[in-house]
């Protein structure tokens, strides 16, 4: 890589800036009476604080470099740190273009995941749940928090449908965020296994729909008119249909212009009902937006699984085998009982490898070595 010019620090210049801006904002008094305000400058602080760390290191690199070849040109021995020097400016840039490269900009956000059982029945919906507990068990062991929203059970313990909240607990940077991970488990997962309700010992495949979307805060990123709204209420009810409530407490909320319609029981509350339903539209609504804008947008986010079709799978689970394998990378393991267990991270490291190198390979492209 060509060494940098102490010019190209002008490039970088805006963002630095902008890094002082967040920095005095967050700083005010009472920026955190706004929830939603104080979680958008958290996370743009987080993404500008690794890049101003960056800047620095790279700045810092190219000075030591100019000083050492002045003093060169009167003491030799100065000359012998020129090397080490001359790989640290490198090093330093890489690392700079690296953080420079284009990405996804709701890498950052927490995320609204919905599971939804597809072929298979029962079996399926018991798969469901194997998934459901599975991403909490993932984000527990990221140290991320999970809640949920809302989800129809059976009566085997499985999950016709079950929408989870994952939320970071602080504001991470962008490669650490939750959206940054989850969202490639988007798509159709296919289970082959014995399923409880098989006398035979038949193997069967089933699937189950996985549907990942940033979170998105009503109102700042995207305005929600209250007369696009027809908010239904009744009573909750469990597995087969029984009452479980003796109040109308749960809340179905449908958006006129769309059609997309939420529903939520699992709070006591109608008005908790309310909220977690609007914080699940928002997302859908955000989702759709980016579809409308991007065509691999709407692959990815909104249109992850058109139909819940084993064909369409992006992954298969294999009991027997004690397998695992991603059907858009190529891994492959035979830990499924750990996977189950939330022990995804090189499945998603898989993809997150992929993605990377094809972000550096863009930036590369529009000529990164002048960041």
């Amino acid at each position: 890589m060509t060494e940098p010019a102490t010019d190209e620090f002008a490039a970088v210049a805006p963002l630095l800036k902008e890094y002082e801006q967040v920095e005095a904002a967050l700083a005010e008094p009472d920026v955190f009476q706004d929830g939603a305000r104080a979680r958008k400058l958290s996370r743009r602080f987080a993404e500008l604080a690794r890049l101003h760390a960056a800047v620095e290191r790279w700045r810092s690199a190219v000075d030591d470099l100019g000083a050492a070849r002045e003093l060169a040109v009167e003491d030799s021995s100065f000359a012998t740190e020129i090397p080490a020097l001359g790989a640290e400016v490198v090093a330093a840039h890489d690392a700079l273009v690296k953080i420079l490269a284009p990405r996804d900009p709701d890498d950052a956000h927490d995320v609204i995941l919905e599971v939804k059982a597809g072929e298979g029945g029962e079996e399926s919906a018991l798969f469901a749940a194997d998934l459901a507990r599975m991403y909490t068990r993932y984000a527990d062991r990221q140290g991320w928090t999970t809640t949920e929203l809302s989800s129809t059970p059976t009566e085997l313990g499985g999950f016709k449908d079950v929408t989870l909240a994952i939320r970071a607990r602080n504001a991470p940077a962008p490669e650490d965020g939750v959206w940054a991970h989850l969202k490639y488990e988007g798509g159709v997962h296919r289970v082959q296994r014995v399923p409880v309700t098989e006398s035979q010992g038949r193997i069967h495949t089933s699937a189950a729909g996985v549907f990942v979307m940033p979170e998105v805060e009503v109102d700042d990123e995207i305005h929600i008119d209250p007369s696009d709204l027809r908010v239904d209420v009744f009573r909750s009810s469990g597995p087969g249909g029984q009452s479980v409530n003796t109040t109308d407490s749960a809340v179905r909320i449908t958006h006129l212009p769309t059609g997309i319609v939420v529903s939520m029981q699992n709070e006591k509350s109608q008005l908790q009902n309310k909220d977690a339903a609007m914080r699940v539209l928002a997302s859908r609504l955000a989702a759709e937006a980016r579809a409308q804008h991007e065509a691999e947008a709407s692959a990815q986010r909104l249109s992850q699984v058109r139909t819940v079709d084993r064909s369409e799978r992006i992954r298969t689970y294999n009991f027997p085998e004690n397998r695992v394998a991603d059907h858009r990378t190529g891994f492959k393991a035979y830990n499924l009982d750990q996977v189950l267990e939330g022990a995804l991270e090189p499945v998603i490291a898989s993809a997150v490898e992929t993605e990377e190198a094809t972000r550096l390979a863009q930036a590369a492209q529009a000529g990164a070595s002048g960041v």
